[in-house]
């Protein structure tokens, strides 16, 4: 009797230096992920993460093989139905869907096991999300993005102010740097599979602030939704958190980081764009905008970095994809 052949297919792979494929062999399917750029990140701790994860109940790929050496492990298979494709089907109900998406970031949340061994025996210690990390990502909005509008002359001054609103902001940060932080938690990474949410994309992932991830749901720039469901959700994580949150000082972090994340996000798309050739990203950036625009426009916190802002980047050119 003849073997099955396994057959490799390229699918979709994201912003990183990583290649997926889909291996079906015999009806059974599994994804390869390969990297050579990064590969710790992209390999090792990725595994050890979604160990991690597994190990508390939560969904994430398990790993069936790694050949670390020829730059590819090989794991579990989710299939294609992301939460971002159900959102954008016909007829679908946002909010139910955002909700199972918060109940899942709510069990990622009570995490409290920071270490676990990775496939080649060593323990993998998550990191702290240090202001000094935010504040670094936050500054690839300066690096990539504003060095294209602001003249060379203006430019040093111009990163004196952005940087020094950065630190003003980061300094009225409440919450503690204690909770697992996904990093990447939107509805791209979040998948459905056997009628339960999965998460991927984990490599990234931190202790920080529990605010952090909840703003990479809710203001996510690849998909677009109206205030009163970004408000639905956001109440949906307070009503299950109540006990243990202040309102107040959620709303503070939340809107900060939700600002940070998005100056980030203009950064190193602009960097995808100008280093990697990768344009396609260059169209989230207008929206990106009305992100932050929608954070800092009733809040007094931001005064002085939306008058920043709105001094430099006419509508003209937060416009431009």
């Amino acid at each position: 009797m003849k073997s099955a052949k396994s057959v490799l297919k390229k699918i979709k792979g994201d912003a990183s230096f990583r290649y997926f494929y889909r291996k079906t062999n015999n009806k059974k399917n599994s994804i390869i992920v390969y990297a050579t750029k990064e590969k710790e990140n992209n390999l090792l701790i990725y595994d050890a993460i979604n160990s991690l994860l597994i190990e508390n109940k939560i969904l994430a790929p398990k790993l069936y093989k790694e050949n670390y050496k020829q730059n590819f492990i090989e794991i579990e298979d989710f299939g294609d139905d992301t939460v971002f494709k159900l959102l954008k089907k016909s007829g679908s109900n946002k909010i139910n869907l955002y909700k199972k998406s918060i109940d899942l970031l709510n069990k990622i949340q009570k995490i409290t096991q920071h270490t676990i061994k990775d496939f080649n025996g060593k323990n993998y210690k998550i990191p702290i999300y240090k202001d000094n990390k935010l504040f670094e990502e936050a500054k690839l909005f300066s690096d990539w993005y504003a060095k294209k509008y602001i003249s060379k002359k203006k430019l040093p001054t111009f990163n004196i102010e952005i940087n020094r609103q950065i630190k003003f902001l980061l300094s009225n940060l409440k919450l503690k740097n204690d909770t697992f932080v996904h990093r990447d938690f939107h509805v791209s990474n979040l998948m459905k599979y056997r009628k339960e949410l999965a998460t991927i994309d984990t490599q990234d992932a931190l202790i920080g602030n529990r605010a952090y991830d909840l703003a990479s749901l809710i203001d996510d720039v690849r998909f677009k939704s109206n205030k009163k469901l970004k408000d639905n959700i956001y109440n949906y994580y307070l009503k299950l958190n109540k006990k243990k949150i202040n309102r107040v000082i959620l709303l503070n972090d939340f809107e900060i980081l939700s600002v940070i994340r998005n100056m980030k996000i203009i950064g190193i798309f602009s960097r995808l764009a100008l280093r990697d050739k990768k344009v396609k990203y260059l169209k989230f950036i207008p929206y990106a905008w009305r992100l932050i625009e929608l954070r800092i426009k009733n809040n007094e916190i931001f005064y002085k970095l939306k008058n920043l802002l709105d001094f430099n980047f006419p509508k003209k050119i937060r416009n431009v994809k």
